[in-house]
């Protein structure tokens, strides 16, 4: 599909990615882009339209639907992490993840499956994760919750096909985003990501692979194990 006069909504736009899939949008030439957070006073972009949304809240979810009737492209890219370790952490962290990520993504993609359809199709942009194909241990529920989120999106892809919606994954590592503040190693620029992912919903692909780290993980998915976790025959980590 075209960006260039889209309408687009954009989940968790007032900061991180999410701002930055906004500008990107805007430099594209979106006709109309709004900007989907829960507290909208917080949205810094002013050609934007900023609205309420709690993608956790389903009741939020439809208000922000019935709002928005002209959208043909949905990014949904509000998540958080709660570092939720898998031997550690209260199991109430692992729902938290599953309820943004999974839960959430999916409720905005039902709210708005009948809009793009209505409006001819259009494009979903799932925000997913490295940790969609491999897991670490400190961010274990995380990861779990991006793996679930990734099959939950190659399902919607296959059921929106008919209306003519894509669907389209973004895989991508660390970002320089405040969420990645206490991470040292190599970081992604959110900027360049985002008009890469709209690159990739323009040429049809069905994943954007956003950094080095992602594409060699892809890469090893066929490998097995060890090749996904080389800490298991001494080596270091892919991630």
């Amino acid at each position: 599909m075209k960006v260039d006069g889209s309408v687009a909504f954009v989940t968790g736009a007032n900061r991180g990615l999410g701002e930055q899939f906004v500008r990107a949008l805007l430099e594209a030439g979106a006709a109309k882009v709004y900007a989907g957070a829960r507290a909208p006073a917080k949205v810094t972009v002013p050609e934007t339209v900023p609205v309420a949304v709690d993608i956790t809240d389903h009741a939020s979810v439809l208000a922000a639907a019935e709002q928005t009737p002209d959208v043909t492209l949905l990014v949904n890219n509000a998540g958080s992490t709660t570092r939720a370790h898998i031997l550690t952490t209260e199991l109430d962290s692992f729902r938290t993840e599953f309820e943004t990520h999974v839960l959430g993504t999916l409720a905005m993609s039902r709210a708005f499956a009948p809009i793009l359809g209505r409006n001819g199709g259009g494009a979903i942009v799932n925000v997913l994760s490295v940790l969609s194909w491999v897991s670490i241990t400190a961010s274990a529920g995380y990861a779990a919750a991006k793996s679930a989120e990734w099959s939950m999106t190659n399902a919607l892809r296959v059921a929106l096909a008919e209306q003519g919606t894509q669907v389209t994954a973004l895989h991508v590592s660390y970002l320089a985003t405040d969420m990645a503040a206490a991470v040292t190693g190599p970081k992604a620029d959110p900027a360049a990501v985002a008009r890469a992912t709209l690159e990739g919903v323009e040429a049809g692909w069905p994943e954007v692979l956003g950094d080095d780290v992602s594409r060699r993980v892809q890469a090893a998915l066929s490998q097995g194990p060890e090749a996904l976790y080389p800490q298991l025959r001494g080596g270091s980590s892919l991630v």
